[in-house]
C-alpha cells in the first residue's frame, strides 16, 4: 500500500490523501482493472476501506482508499464536515486520478464503499458513467438513517428539528464560535441503543479499529446537507450499471441496500447476503471479509 496525495479536481483547494494498493505482480507496462473504496461516514482509509482495497489488490485490482475532503489526512476546512454532495463528488475526483496513471484501463473502473461509503458510490455511479461496476458492504444512505433512524421507524417530517440544529449550527460558526460536533457513531458505550451500534463505538474507540485521524464526530453544520439527502436520487433512471450489494443477514441497516435493490435501474443486480453477520462484522471480521471479498472480486472480474 502505497501513501498518495493529489488534488481534489472539484475547486475545492483540496488535497486527497489515499492509499494506493497494487497486485502483487505489478508491472507499470501492463494496465489493470481499479476500482475506488470509499470509508464509511466516520471512518478512514486505514480501517475498513483500507482492508477491503488490499483485499482486491490482492485479486489483481489497483485499488485505492482514500480519506474524504475535510477529514483524515485529506485538507480541507473545518475539519470533519461531512457533506454528502462533496463526498459523491470525492469518489469522482479519485476517479480522476486514476486516469492518470499510465497503468490504470480507463474503461475498467469500478467502485465500492462501505456503510455511508456505500451510499455514496452508489450516488457517484449515478452521476459519473466512468464507474463501470458498483459494490457495496454494510450499505447506509446516511440520508435515510439520519432522517429515518437505523430502524426505519422515523417519519421524515420528525426530523425537521435537526435541519433547525443544522442550520443554527451555521449561524453560530459563523459567529466564530466553536464548532459544533455531532456524533457518527455513539461516542460512548452506554450511548448506544443495541449491539450492533455498540460495536460501532467499540470499532471506532477502542483498539478494534480506533485510528487518530478519526475522531468520530462530525460538524453539526453537516446536519443541513445529511437530512435531505438522498443517495438513490433517480437510481430508477440511471444506476444502470451492475450492481451487487453485500449485506449480513443480521444487519439492522439492510433495509437500506434492499431500498436500492428495488429502485436501481440496473439490468444486473444482485444481493449476497452473509449468513449471522450484522453491520459491524463486514468491517473487520476475518472470515466476513473473506467471504464478501469472494463474491465482490469476482463481480468486479467480470465486470471490469
Amino acid at each position: 500500500m502505497n501513501k498518495v496525495t493529489f488534488p481534489n479536481t472539484n475547486g475545492l483547494d483540496i488535497t486527497i490523501a489515499g492509499l494506493l494498493s497494487l497486485p502483487a505482480d505489478f508491472d507499470e507496462t501492463k494496465t489493470y482493472p481499479a476500482v475506488v473504496v470509499s470509508h464509511p461516514g466516520g471512518g478512514v482509509k486505514e480501517q475498513t476501506a483500507g482492508t477491503y482495497a488490499r483485499k482486491l489488490a490482492e485479486q489483481g485490482f489497483v485499488a485505492i482508499a482514500y480519506d474524504a475532503s475535510y477529514q483524515g489526512e485529506s485538507t480541507g476546512e473545518p475539519r470533519q464536515l461531512e457533506n454528502p454532495h462533496v463526498r459523491t463528488e470525492d469518489v469522482s475526483a479519485v476517479i480522476d486520478y486514476l486516469t492518470t496513471l499510465p497503468y490504470v484501463d480507463n474503461a475498467r473502473i469500478g467502485a465500492m464503499g462501505i456503510c455511508a461509503g456505500a451510499g455514496y458510490t452508489a450516488n457517484a455511479a449515478i452521476n459519473d458513467r466512468r464507474i463501470k461496476a458498483v459494490g457495496t458492504v454494510s450499505m447506509v444512505n446516511i440520508g435515510q438513517m439520519f432522517r429515518n433512524g437505523w430502524d426505519n421507524n422515523v417519519k421524515d417530517s420528525d426530523a425537521i428539528p435537526y435541519i433547525q440544529a443544522g442550520s443554527d449550527s451555521r449561524t453560530s460558526d459563523a459567529s466564530g464560535n466553536d464548532i459544533a460536533t455531532i456524533p457518527m457513531a455513539p461516542l460512548k458505550e452506554e450511548d448506544a441503543p443495541n449491539e450492533e451500534l455498540r460495536q460501532a463505538w467499540e470499532y471506532y474507540h477502542t483498539d478494534r479499529a480506533a485510528y487518530c485521524t478519526a475522531p468520530g464526530f462530525a460538524t453539526a453544520r453537516s446536519l443541513n446537507q445529511i437530512i435531505t439527502y438522498d443517495a438513490f436520487f433517480k437510481a430508477e433512471a440511471f444506476l444502470t450499471q451492475p450492481l451487487l450489494t453485500v449485506v449480513g443477514s443480521n444487519a439492522g441497516s439492510k433495509w437500506m441496500s434492499d431500498d436500492l435493490m428495488a429502485r436501481a435501474a440496473s439490468s444486473s443486480k444482485n444481493m449476497y447476503i452473509v449468513e449471522g453477520a450484522n453491520h459491524m462484522d463486514l468491517y473487520d471480521g476475518e472470515s466476513e471479509i473473506t467471504e464478501a471479498i469472494s463474491v465482490l472480486a469476482p463481480f468486479f472480474t467480470s465486470n471490469l
